[in-house]
């Protein structure tokens, strides 16, 4: 199949109203493929861009705090600057990275937020931490939303959760392997005349530099110009996307696509789920190593018990992302998560009357309830925009107000009120609960709009424009919507 020179890059071309049958065995192989060049690539740049984000964490119970001479709530604000610049800079980015190729774009953010890491290494005062992680969070606001974005432009809507999922867990891989890189990197305190918590940062962003080098020759393109596919292949991608998607097109921007865009309450709801789980991730992201160690644990006991919970953490997102694809339903995850991570604030609330092991135990649950909820909210918000632009939009908004919850994170675990963290634990929890009912709001929403439209109360929009039509999204009256 010629390509279209005309089309944008993530432009599908139209197809008949009744094209032969697809090949399941041909789909099959195709999708195979896709597993193995889109996926990896983006799963090894997640886990770096999480551990560079977080490894403040495990800088802080190293001696960071001691030797830049910070106090208070300065830890509080070198982590929520980072949160800052990436919601500044979440939307500008996945509207840059539509009309771009990812390989590239991807390479570029990815050694200005290594670079960056490194520095964070040879600081000398805390003004210079904040304006550095400020910078990292302009760097790494590209990625996560245009990942999420990328993976959901190869697999069918069903086809996407297992997959966004796999991607997701490597950042609670990046967690885990941070506490345990955190561990023997610390060893090498005083080398070079540097301690501990700068070789965190240097090693760590070398990792990144060197690994952006190479990405831009392992990170997929847009289906229409991806080096990988063949155009057999290319077209089949296209066509089993284009009848997933049904009519759900927007691949223009102008005014009345913005507007729609703008109004749709589903980029909003989808939003506030996500910042309500949000604030757990990055909470325990950047406040478990410390939290354990004032349980009792040493330093490097607390950094090795940390990687613990998120490797528990990883798995638990596996299997119930697989397990929401086979049974079609996101919703029992958005209300499995709260309910397991609550169990976990309120042993700690209680943390009074309990053991330094029974304590321990209830990171593991609010670890694994936040982050099983986490990328399902994610991948359920892209299964119901239908078209590129709003798909890419979405992403970002919903990237951009979730990491919000990471401001609230950093500021909520008051330096004071350790060991208990009353504030810590009881708005955090609060949060996983509105983030379940936000996501109860989101089916009830979607519920009601599918049987609207089967009733025939959209019908009215079929009356626009032939043009309008196609450039209508998940507007569209044909569209359905998934739970």
């Amino acid at each position: 199949m010629e390509e279209d020179k005309s089309l944008s890059l993530t432009e599908q071309p139209p197809y008949p109203n009744e094209p032969e049958p697809i090949d399941p065995e041909a789909e099959r192989r195709l999708r195979i493929k896709c597993d193995w060049h889109v996926l990896p690539i983006l799963c090894v740049l997640y886990l770096l861009s999480f551990l560079d984000r977080v490894n403040i964490g495990n800088a802080r119970i190293e001696g960071l705090e001691k030797e830049l001479k910070m106090s208070g709530s300065d830890y509080n604000v070198a982590s929520l600057i980072f949160f800052v610049s990436y919601f500044l800079f979440e939307v500008p980015s996945n509207i840059i990275l539509k009309n771009v190729n990812p390989s590239s774009y991807f390479a570029i953010i990815m050694f200005g937020w290594g670079v960056v890491t490194v520095c964070q290494g040879v600081v000398t005062n805390f003004s210079s931490l904040v304006a550095l992680r400020f910078l990292l969070g302009m760097f790494e606001s590209g990625f996560t939303a245009g990942s999420v974005y990328l993976i959901s432009m190869y697999y069918k809507r069903y086809e996407l959760q297992w997959r966004i999922s796999i991607w997701f867990s490597f950042a609670i891989l990046g967690a885990a392997f941070g506490g345990l890189f955190a561990y023997a990197l610390a060893k090498m305190n005083g080398v070079g005349g540097y301690s501990g918590w700068r070789w965190i940062y240097i090693i760590e962003g070398l990792l990144t530099v060197v690994t952006a080098a190479f990405a831009k020759m392992f990170v997929v393109d847009w289906p229409v110009n991806a080096k990988f596919l063949t155009e057999p292949e290319r077209a089949l991608l296209l066509r089993r996307l284009a009848a997933d998607g049904g009519f759900g097109k927007m691949d223009r921007l102008n005014a009345v696509s913005a507007r729609r865009t703008a109004k749709d309450w589903k980029i909003y709801v989808g939003a506030l789920m996500y910042f309500g789980v949000v604030n757990t991730g990055y909470a325990t992201a950047l406040f478990i190593p410390t939290i354990i160690r004032e349980m009792g644990y040493t330093s490097s006991s607390a950094q090795l018990r940390s990687a613990a919970v998120n490797l528990t953490a990883a798995g638990c997102i596996l299997m119930v992302a697989y397990t929401t694809d086979r049974i079609r339903n996101r919703y029992f995850a958005c209300v499995l998560g709260p309910v397991i991570g609550t169990t976990g604030y309120v042993m700690l609330l209680a943390q009074g009357s309990l053991s330094a092991g029974v304590k321990y135990m209830a990171t593991f649950f609010i670890t694994c309830g936040v982050y099983i909820m986490q990328p399902v909210t994610l991948g359920w918000l892209a299964n119901n925009m239908g078209g590129h632009y709003k798909r890419a939009i979405a992403a970002a908004v919903q990237a951009a107000v979730g990491n919000l919850g990471g401001i609230v994170a950093s500021n909520i675990f008051i330096t004071e009120q350790a060991p208990r963290y009353p504030v810590g634990y009881g708005v955090s929890m609060a949060l996983l609960l509105f983030a379940g009912l936000m996501s109860t709001v989101f089916l009830v929403g979607l519920r009601r709009e599918n049987k609207l439209r089967d009733q025939g109360g959209r019908d009215y929009r079929l009356q626009e424009s032939a043009e309008e039509l196609e450039n209508m999204g998940d507007d569209h009256p044909s569209f359905r919507f998934s739970m």
